[in-house]
């Protein structure tokens, strides 16, 4: 099997988070799936102290020039309207290239009923059981862990440590923080922050951040300072 060339958009930890994952699943293939090319951003200008600018190629003026090099794309940013807004930008430019779900080795889900869709990744040990949907372009951070029968929204984020328990309906572009836990059969809604550590008792609205355990409202989320590099 030829090795997909692989892109990561972004270039913080994240991105070699992402890195990595596809360094290990070449490891554990009896031959490379993946050969990872390098990261592109929406703007080197932006760069900052903590961003792998040596594995930087350019901005996505770098994929026109380069793009018949390219088979795969995937994401290397943790926000998750900027996921949302990234990939509208990158499929409309580049409709050709795949989004492949990036599944680390080490996750443990039920191969028979787990389903992952386009962009998905799934990190260092999550764990997920029976029946889980994870929608396009999801993220499941490291040691994160998702119940029976739960759904992920499309762009959203679960980062490390967080429990999603049976039943959770988590909407698109929602984020969960670290270490939280959402109690069987709750929601959470559209573009909704579950803050970390936070506990979830009852539904969580749309765009609607909660903190504190019990989980209460903090407000509604203001998206407008979210970086796109």
């Amino acid at each position: 099997m030829v090795p997909r060339r692989i892109v990561v958009v972004g270039a913080g930890g994240q991105a070699r988070e992402i890195a990595s994952y596809i360094e290990d699943v070449n490891r554990q293939s009896q031959s490379p799936v993946y050969a990872l090319v390098g990261f592109v951003v929406s703007d080197v200008g932006k760069l900052g102290e903590r961003d792998s600018r040596d594995r930087v190629l350019g901005d996505f003026s770098w994929l026109e020039r380069h793009g018949a090099n390219v088979d795969a794309i995937c994401l290397g940013v943790g926000t998750p309207g900027v996921r949302a807004r990234l990939v509208a930008e990158l499929e409309q430019a580049f409709p050709r290239l795949e989004w492949p779900a990036i599944v680390h080795p080490t996750a443990r889900f039920d191969v028979g009923s787990c389903r992952f869709g386009r962009g998905v990744m799934v990190g260092t040990n999550v764990t997920l059981t029976v029946n889980v949907t994870v929608a396009d372009f999801a993220m499941l951070n490291f040691a994160c862990s998702v119940g029976h029968e739960a759904r992920i929204g499309a762009s959203s984020v679960v980062n490390p440590g967080a429990n999603v328990s049976g039943g959770v309906v988590v909407g698109e572009r929602a984020l969960v923080g670290a270490g939280a836990v959402i109690l069987q059969y709750r929601s959470v809604g559209d573009d909704a922050v579950v803050g970390a550590g936070a506990v979830v008792t009852h539904d969580v609205p749309a765009a609607v951040t909660v903190v504190g355990v019990p989980a209460h409202p903090l407000g509604t989320r203001d998206r407008s300072s979210e970086k796109t590099g």
